[in-house]
């Protein structure tokens, strides 16, 4: 098994994971035209602080994620990291992927010279909490999201 980053013909697969959860169910759609999904990952892919990283078990696609790297004002004009999409396939939930994955990202976070790294999760997901605070993360900030559509 081994983290690497995603390629095209990944996007259908790291959409299937983003849509097999109870709170994205109804906001993925990977039945039919992958159009606007492959301008997203186009985007992602000419962008130089952003990319997207896939979780390969024996050929397959079993683990996503996207690490946006921000550069800001705050903390002495440093870069944050924010970890975006995070899954991993309920056939191996539990196996230690998402910790490599997240600890990956930590290690190319500081590498880049990053002061923090940051995630979201819905408030309705419950166990990924607990899995980010067994981790390190700890739920420092109250999130505020508008829609936009």
């Amino acid at each position: 098994m081994a983290l690497r980053e995603a390629r095209r013909e990944d996007i259908r697969r790291m959409v299937e994971m983003l849509a097999d959860d109870e709170v994205a169910r109804g906001r993925e759609d990977f039945s039919g035209d992958m159009a606007a999904y492959e301008a997203a990952f186009d985007a992602i892919a000419a962008d130089a602080n952003n990319m997207l990283y896939v979780w390969d078990h024996q050929g397959a696609v079993m683990g996503c994620l996207q690490l946006t790297f921000i550069p800001g004002m705050s903390y002495g004009g440093s870069w944050i990291a924010k970890v975006e999409g995070v899954r991993v396939d309920r056939s191996l939930r539990g196996l230690g992927i998402g910790e490599q994955m997240l600890d990956a990202m930590i290690e190319k976070s500081r590498a880049r010279g990053c002061k923090q790294l940051q995630l979201t999760t819905d408030k309705r997901r419950v166990d990924a909490q607990r899995f980010y605070v067994r981790l390190g993360f700890e739920a420092s900030h109250e999130g505020m999201k508008i829609n936009l559509f």
